[in-house]
């Protein structure tokens, strides 16, 4: 596969949400990669900060608005309409010209991180080509179970664990596909926090990245002190979450060839096949409740409308004072015409 020339450098940190994507980035930028600014304030949830660009999440949400697709959606489909965005011209000049100031302004390593950013692979791929910059993705891996119960934790509960299991299985299988055939690595979550030093300048090695690669004691020290295992607060499995067999199997299942992925040879044509299995099982899988729900959402939009205060009649929507300019024989006759006399 033919490489832009050499000099800029893309990683994208990619995968679900609460699965170490954020220590995969600080670490990097630590390094002296460089996150463009300002970022996402830190809080609560993530007191180390998220290692993402505000600019890049303001651009996502605006985009996840446009197609109807949530952060963690669990539709299959929701592929489809995010990617009708990737032949926007007007997008893809939008995202070109960020890209291209950032490099100018800020040097030839740039570190991306976003879970909205699986959605839009095509789009930022297409920026880099642009940009003449080489890119490598990095997927972050923690197991299922822990992502769930994270997210159960410190996000909002109208989610499901079932919901959460859903949309972790449709991230995490095709953010697998979009990036294959592409420069890539899986880092596991458990690794980075008991060396950091292993799967991260094995990545500056991968990638070429002059910023690992030439890393001073001091860039060390700081990803030392950023990295607290103590944040791992969540160490659970599937007896603790009430999913339906059928959905952790295939939850399960995914897990353990996409971990298998990290391994040294581990990413094979086999693995792959057995990748696309699954995926084609979870969509099944997916249309079938669907189509056995439809009473249900059927139910509920009947209920929203049925919420919905009355729709006003045209004459009410008419200021008062300009339906007294009109004669009183004349607004009879109108309200007789349309049937409604008082």
């Amino acid at each position: 596969m033919l490489q832009p020339p050499a000099g800029r450098r893309l990683v994208f940190v990619v995968g679900s949400g609460r699965s170490g994507t954020s220590t995969m980035a600080g670490s990097l930028q630590a390094l002296g990669m460089h996150v463009p600014q300002p970022e996402v304030d830190a809080d609560e949830s993530n007191p180390k900060g998220f290692g993402e660009p505000q600019w890049v999440v303001d651009f996502h949400d605006d985009l996840l608005r446009r197609c109807n697709v949530a952060v963690s959606d669990a539709r299959p489909q929701a592929w489809f309409e995010s990617g009708k965005l990737t032949n926007h011209e007007r997008v893809r000049r939008r995202l070109h010209e960020w890209l291209e100031a950032e490099f100018t302004e800020h040097g030839p390593e740039l570190v991306i991180k976003d879970p909205r950013l699986a959605w839009f692979l095509g789009l930022w791929r297409s920026a880099a080509t642009r940009c003449d910059a080489r890119v490598g993705y990095v997927t972050m891996l923690r197991p299922v179970t822990e992502v769930v119960g994270s997210k159960q934790r410190v996000y909002d509960a109208r989610s499901t664990e079932v919901g959460r299991t859903a949309a972790w299985i449709n991230m995490m299988l095709h953010t697998e596909r979009a990036t294959r055939g592409h420069e890539r690595a899986f880092v596991r979550y458990h690794d980075m926090l008991d060396d950091w030093t292993v799967p991260t300048f094995g990545l500056g090695q991968r990638f070429d990245l002059d910023a690992v690669k030439s890393a001073a004691a001091n860039d060390i020290r700081k990803v030392h002190a950023f990295i607290d295992p103590s944040l791992r607060r969540v160490d659970i499995g599937w007896d603790e979450l009430e999913i339906p067999a059928p959905l952790r199997e295939i939850a399960q299942e995914a897990w353990t060839h996409l971990d298998g992925l990290a391994d040294d040879d581990g990413d094979t044509p086999a693995v792959h096949d057995a990748l696309d299995e699954l995926r084609a099982a979870y969509t099944a899988m997916y249309e079938g409740a669907e189509a056995l729900t439809q009473s249900t959402a059927a139910a509920r939009f009947r209920a929203g409308l049925n919420q919905q205060p009355p729709a006003k009649r045209m004459s009410d929507r008419v200021p008062h004072g300009v339906r007294a300019m009109v004669p009183t024989g004349v607004r009879q006759g109108l309200r007789k015409a349309a049937g409604r006399e008082r």
